[in-house]
């Protein structure tokens, strides 16, 4: 048998996915800003790939709400309104609290130490100032865990609630850094997980995205008011780097 046989053939359709997913990648992990515009031609050319599975992508990431179709070639990443904010936190808070206390009954001592250790990454990077790893490490933190709940159709609906608000979390650093009345909510997740206690881990999660979550909202607040400016928000207009998927 050609060795070549044994070679996946690369079609128009796995190509689409590829981009889907790379731009899909970039939502939730943060590497795509409110109010930032996209160029469909640009996106080809830093992707290595045609316009037409670009093209593909960012049309099923406007039925999805994640981009703002502005033209043929031009798009936007919209920004959340508080009452976005707020309705989509409240269904994130059952939602992923579903999946963190489901996550205490199928979590492995290989998943709580991977998530010590995006914990870690992710604080090293605020004390750095590294903002955008530490808003990959948030995501990836949260991503872990939901994943363990081993429920797929539960994590997809979550993947879709992030989409539209992963790039909100780029605003935290430094205008609205979470933080804790007491210890980092992350550390109650661990030790609940290590407990195997659902509830606990329910709790410390929804705790997390309302306390981690008030400075950005009151920040939102701000900018909903026209209290704060968007200038410095809404400032520039290239992608973060994206890697080729061709």
């Amino acid at each position: 048998m050609p060795l070549t046989a044994s070679l996946p053939v690369l079609t128009r359709t796995s190509l689409n996915d590829r981009v889907y997913e790379t731009l899909r990648g970039a939502l939730l992990e943060g590497r795509l800003r409110p109010h930032q515009r996209l160029k469909i031609r640009d996106l080809a050319a830093t992707m290595g790939v045609s316009e037409t599975p670009v093209r593909e992508a960012v049309m099923q990431l406007v039925r999805e709400r994640a981009l703002t179709l502005q033209t043929s070639r031009s798009l936007t990443v919209p920004r959340l309104s508080v009452g976005q904010y707020l309705e989509l936190r409240e269904i994130r808070l059952e939602l992923e609290g579903l999946a963190a206390a489901r996550a205490a009954d199928h979590v492995t001592p290989r998943d709580v130490a991977a998530l010590s250790k995006l914990h870690e990454k992710l604080l090293k990077a605020e004390e750095a100032g590294h903002a955008a790893e530490a808003v990959r490490c948030n995501w990836l933190f949260h991503s872990r865990l939901y994943e363990a709940a081993a429920m797929p159709e539960l994590f997809h609906v979550i993947q879709g609630l992030w989409l539209r608000n992963g790039p909100l979390l780029t605003y935290l650093y430094p205008h609205a850094a979470p933080s804790y009345p007491g210890r980092h909510r992350h550390l109650d997740v661990l030790d609940a997980l290590r407990a195997r206690d659902g509830a606990a881990v329910r709790a410390a999660i929804q705790a997390d995205m309302i306390e981690g979550g008030t400075a950005l909202l009151r920040l939102l607040e701000d900018l909903d008011a026209g209290r704060r400016s968007e200038a410095p928000f809404a400032g520039g207009a290239e992608p973060a780097p994206l890697p080729a998927v061709a």
